[in-house]
């Protein structure tokens, strides 16, 4: 059993969420609005949030974005669930932090296994390595988080810090876009890789210098420089 939090302006659909939760087991908490839901989460941390992105008072998207800033709600995973199904939606979502994406009108049984895959992920996961590393220019403190160049913080999304993360612990192994799609973004390799293209090249380029530790393996995808002296590849 988890605990679910829907945010869901729609009654029609916040009540066929709701009883399908339920149904599979969940103890489900119900928002109609964006503003309430940090002190919801603050009050009982839910194990996922099913987040609407229209709502009537605020933007779900920044709704995302004040959960995933806050250190007590930046964990819990969040599925968006929205009429807007543009790749400049999904991208935005997923650069928020969104673990999944789920497009009105939707299938409920694919909502549900939907829900049941980031469940059962988030639950695999290993605890995230703490403490802070040196390489070369750059700095990753994961504790805080914050990533220095130079002795200069540079600030990043929480997916650019994912990204950068995981290319730097697999650092001389060569990642492929789908791969990272997966371990990142949390989403098929079969979805459109320019995502991950999009978001290295943003990445070097807050990086400067120090953003040619991330080599281009052309054809294939990524690597972090073995050491160092790293250039593009």
């Amino acid at each position: 059993m988890a605990r679910v939090l829907v945010v869901e302006d729609e009654k029609d659909l916040q009540d066929v969420m709701d009883y399908n939760l339920r149904a599979a087991g969940h103890a489900v908490s119900l928002s109609a609005r964006g503003a309430p839901v940090m002190s919801l989460v603050q009050q009982s941390p839910p194990d996922l949030i099913l987040l609407d992105l229209m709502l009537p008072d605020m933007s779900g998207l920044e709704v995302c974005r004040n959960l995933k800033s806050h250190p007590q709600s930046r964990g819990i995973p969040i599925i968006m669930v929205t009429a807007r199904g543009a790749e400049v939606d999904r991208v935005v979502g997923f650069e928020l932090g969104a673990d999944d994406y789920v497009v009105k009108p939707f299938s409920v049984r694919e909502l549900m296994l939907r829900v049941q895959a980031v469940l059962r992920r988030k639950r695999a996961e290993a605890p995230p390595p703490s403490g802070s590393v040196t390489f070369g220019r750059l700095s990753i403190d994961r504790d805080v988080p914050r990533v220095l160049v130079d002795g200069h913080e540079v600030v990043l999304t929480a997916l650019e810090l994912k990204l950068l993360c995981t290319l730097y612990d697999r650092r001389d192994r060569v990642q492929s876009r789908s791969v990272l799609l997966d371990d990142v973004w949390g989403v098929s390799g079969e979805n459109t890789t320019r995502t991950v293209d999009t978001h290295v090249k943003r990445l070097r380029e807050k990086l400067g210098d120090a953003g040619d530790y991330i080599e281009t393996v052309r054809g294939i995808g990524y690597r972090f420089a073995g050491n160092a002296s790293g250039q593009d590849a």
